[in-house]
């Protein structure tokens, strides 16, 4: 296809097949075409289509499996009539959303997977319904962080601190949380600003509450969209603490200076840099044609709540389409009649509609309110499950675990899929949310969370492995790991049974029967992961010899117990005992002192994972000698590296510094160096 410039469009508008902007799944390459007319394109994932001139056909072929692959495999149009105009879709992965009428002959490839449907909003019954006949893993599901991903703003959802004395003291300025009239408020004063904000709906229960809100107080022109747009709200409640911060992770976490801070302004100013983690991209903050970032509904409610997954299929088609099990064709028009009919209800025929009229259409998907067109806020039962209420009506009738309509569409030469309770089903529901990019470890392992699918899908044991082998989908996890050590090994020996006798895993690990460097996931899911409030385990499961974290001086599995042991000894175990080198100038690089311990040297490192994840490993290994040289991170040029190194430093000293010396990492530079002597005289 020819390809052009990309210029500045507006969330949901056109643009051309060669845009790499990401949605909150991940970028995609678009192909598109119509006929004489017009190619459409997607813009970067989301669904929008863009006259673009004329281009090459494509039609799907009435021969061999192989020659329908080596057309990309989505030609749903027959060509026999070369002056008639062909049916217009686009398509991502197993996924072809087909606008215009499918034509007969290619009716004759495909047949609709079931005559009954659970994608459409009507085919879903609620919560509520599962209660009778599930009553135990309805309990556990309402206690689950899923069940209150986002919720309404009311008494019983909001988590927050809303009094006269609930107040944060951030950027020369000082934010209030208090109730007026029945509402919960925001307000942030500061001698040069000064903004007010009402919050209507509520993210998050298990570690932070994040808020979701209107201005009603700013500098913005009246008529902005600050006033009129539900959007995340810059403070957020960390429930451990009891204590009011501001929100990370909603755009690219950059140095001090670099980071966007959403109090001061409602979208990135010009020429921030941004990008490097591809969040803020992902989410639509960094849109030069928007007037506010962070606009809930079409950056944060896609996976935060229970949106029937037809429509999913429009607003992520690129995320939905890389874990659908087969090859499928949605007849989009058909559906969005019968669906929404108040965004086009079919009394023009579908190919009658303008390609400019088809973007605008669904552009209002993507710009869904989750209060009016979610099955349900929060991340239901059938969030998972589908639309149960042909299941509800008649139990007998089990829910599947694949998507199912008559406006869905299978190719007939593809194998029949297994639509039970198997692996890859499985795996494709987690998926759904539980995908996506992260800035990325040397080895290709997402530094934060939230992307724990595509982290898995990184290493090889997912072939066989599900994610309810380790997490209980209906019960929450809890603030900490429930499982024993015992039992994550078990998960790993399900499997790899030759190690199940203690005598054998020794010769394995080379480690005590039960020691630390015993147990499977200490060496093949360490924690790399940041979560917010803790360092949690990768789901990349790899080899503790891998060459690249090694090569780049990144976190490894052997020091992140031994933190106090030197490079030269980890590679002497490593070569010993598994017959692994490295190239010497790599370890030089890196670690040009071959004595220092490795610990010390990784809080010092230019990545910041790295050091994040080496200042929580020093609390977690109880490792107080290191206290003098995890100091300098509480003045780290990152918030979140100053988070840890704070909570770390705590955990160590058994006391809190903001109770101690008032020490807070969301502080500004010059009021942390103030408690500089404080802090080094508290820790001799």
């Amino acid at each position: 296809m020819a390809q052009k410039k990309r210029k500045p469009t507006k969330r949901g508008s056109a643009s051309n097949a060669s845009d790499t902007r990401q949605t909150p799944a991940k970028a995609s390459l678009w192909m598109l075409f119509i006929v004489g007319v017009s190619a459409i394109a997607l813009l970067g994932g989301i669904a929008a289509f863009a006259l673009q001139g004329s281009q090459r056909v494509r039609t799907i072929r009435q021969s061999s499996r192989s020659e329908s692959q080596e057309l990309g495999n989505r030609e749903v149009t027959e060509g026999s009539n070369k002056s008639e105009p062909q049916a217009r879709y686009f398509s991502s992965g197993n996924l072809t959303l087909v606008w215009d009428k499918i034509k007969p002959k290619v009716r004759q490839l495909v047949t609709p997977t079931a005559s009954s449907s659970n994608i459409a909003k009507s085919d879903f019954a609620g919560s509520q319904s599962c209660v009778e006949c599930h009553k135990e893993n309805f309990a556990n599901w309402s206690e689950h962080p899923h069940r209150w991903m986002n919720a309404e703003a009311t008494a019983e959802t909001v988590k927050g601190e809303f009094s006269e004395r609930a107040e944060l003291r951030y950027r020369g300025g000082v934010a209030k949380f208090y109730q007026a009239g029945g509402k919960y408020r925001m307000r942030y004063d500061r001698a040069d600003l000064h903004r007010e904000y009402e919050i209507t709906q509520t993210i998050g229960s298990r570690f932070y509450q994040y808020y979701v809100g209107k201005g009603i107080l700013g500098p913005e022109a009246q008529g902005h969209d600050y006033y009129g747009k539900d959007h995340v709200l810059p403070f957020g409640f960390w429930l451990e603490r009891r204590a009011w911060v501001p929100i990370v992770h909603v755009a690219d976490e950059l140095p001090e200076g670099d980071r966007w801070e959403s109090v001061e302004t409602v979208k990135p100013p010009e020429g921030t840099l941004h990008g490097t983690e591809g969040v803020g991209r992902s989410r639509g903050v960094f849109d030069p044609s928007q007037e506010l970032g962070l606009t809930y509904a079409t950056s944060c409610n896609f996976c935060h709540t229970t949106f029937p997954l037809a429509d999913m299929f429009v607003r992520m088609p690129d995320q939905m389409g890389a874990v659908l099990p087969q090859r499928i064709l949605f007849e989009l028009s058909q559906y969005v009649a019968e669906s929404h009919p108040q965004i086009f209800d079919g009394s023009e025929p579908a190919e009658k509609v303008t390609s400019e009229a088809i973007e605008a259409l669904t552009a209002k998907f993507i710009a869904f309110d989750a209060r009016d067109e979610a099955a349900s806020l929060g991340v239901t039962c059938e969030a998972c499950h589908l639309g149960c209420l042909e299941h509800v009506k008649q139990p007998t009738i089990k829910p599947s675990f694949t998507p199912l309509s008559p406006r869905l569409l299978t190719f007939n030469e593809d194998p029949a899929v297994d639509r039970g309770r198997q692996q890859t089903n499985l795996n494709a529901i987690c998926a759904r949310c539980h995908t996506g990019s992260r800035p990325t470890y040397a080895a290709g392992m997402s530094t934060w969370n939230s992307t724990e699918h595509s982290d898995a899908m990184r290493g090889s044991c997912y072939s066989k492995l599900t994610c309810v082998h380790c997490h209980d989908p209906h019960k929450a996890t809890g603030k900490v790991w429930p499982k024993t050590p015992e039992q994550d090994d078990a998960s790993c020996l399900h499997c790899h049974e030759k190690f199940s006798k203690a005598d054998v895993r020794k010769l394995h690990t080379h480690h005590a029967s039960g020691s630390a460097g015993d147990r499977c996931m200490n060496c093949h899911m360490p924690h790399l992961n940041e979560g917010m409030q803790d360092v949690v385990r990768t789901h990349t499961i790899f080899s503790p010899t891998q060459p690249a974290m090694i090569a780049a001086g990144q976190p490894n599995a052997c020091n992140l117990c031994h933190l106090d042991k030197p490079i030269d000894w980890t590679l002497e175990y490593l070569q010993s005992w598994y017959g692994r080198t490295y190239a010497e100038a790599d370890i030089r690089k890196y670690y040009p002192s071959r004595e220092e311990a490795v610990g010390s040297m990784w809080l010092k490192h230019s990545h910041p994972a790295t050091r994040l994840t080496a200042v929580a490993a020093f609390a977690r290994q109880g490792a107080r000698w290191g206290l003098p040289e995890m100091l300098p991170l509480l003045n780290d040029a990152y918030l979140l590296n100053r988070q840890f190194a704070q909570t770390s430093i705590e955990d160590l000293l058994n006391r809190k510094l903001d109770e101690a010396v008032g020490y807070w990492y969301h502080m500004d530079k010059l009021e942390r160096e103030a408690l500089r002597l404080q802090l080094e005289e508290l820790i001799k």
